[in-house]
């Protein structure tokens, strides 16, 4: 008896490491998650955010400006998606500045969550939605997760998807990247491969 086949999805893949080079792990994972995906049929699209210019949001008045085009259409992008994937690496123990800037252009009142005053309280605006949210690191991802608590991963997995509104956002700390065993390298990669196929 064969599995049931899983419905098509239109998955957004961010890569969210500032160097877009085929040869970061971050690269890897992401092509690799896209190759799973397009092979079982879901309609992938790819951000490098290391291939964007997009400075960092310096006052409440840029942040309430409008987007400008090249935001808005990225924008429309994360609107289109069912599953959302983001992969980048812990750096100083958070997501890399370049990588934080393209959050705070891109899921801004009107896209991520209700602007004050529109909504009681705070409203999610991109329920409906899934994500899944890949970090890679110096460290093991059990000391990460025991010792510093995710909070690297814990600020973007809910302190801006969740809050957002996706449902489930699952996550996965993967570490030592610099380990001796290359075969831990390819178990990660063909991980994510499978959980392509899974739009999962």
């Amino acid at each position: 008896m064969t599995a049931a086949r899983i419905a098509p999805r239109k998955i957004l893949l961010i890569n969210g490491h500032p160097d877009p080079h085929p040869d970061r792990l971050c690269s890897a994972l992401a092509s690799a998650y896209a190759e799973g995906a397009q092979a079982a049929g879901h309609h992938v699209r790819r951000i490098e955010v290391g291939g964007l210019a997009l400075p960092p949001i310096t006052s409440q008045a840029a942040f309430m400006a409008p987007s400008s085009p090249e935001v808005a259409e990225l924008q429309a992008a994360v609107r289109e998606a069912d599953h959302l994937v983001l992969i980048y690496p812990l750096w100083l123990g958070a997501p890399p500045a370049v990588l934080k800037a393209f959050l705070e252009q891109v899921f801004r009142y009107g896209l991520a969550l209700a602007a004050p005053g529109e909504a009681k309280g705070v409203k999610g605006l991109l329920a409906g939605r899934s994500a899944r949210v890949v970090v890679t690191m110096g460290m093991p991802g059990f000391i990460f997760r025991l010792v510093f608590f995710a909070h690297g991963l814990k600020c973007v997995s809910r302190g801006l998807l969740w809050v957002s509104g996706y449902r489930p956002v699952r996550e996965m700390a993967l570490g030592p990247v610099e380990s001796p065993d290359p075969a831990r390298r390819l178990r990660w990669i063909a991980r994510l491969r499978s959980l392509g196929a899974e739009a999962a």
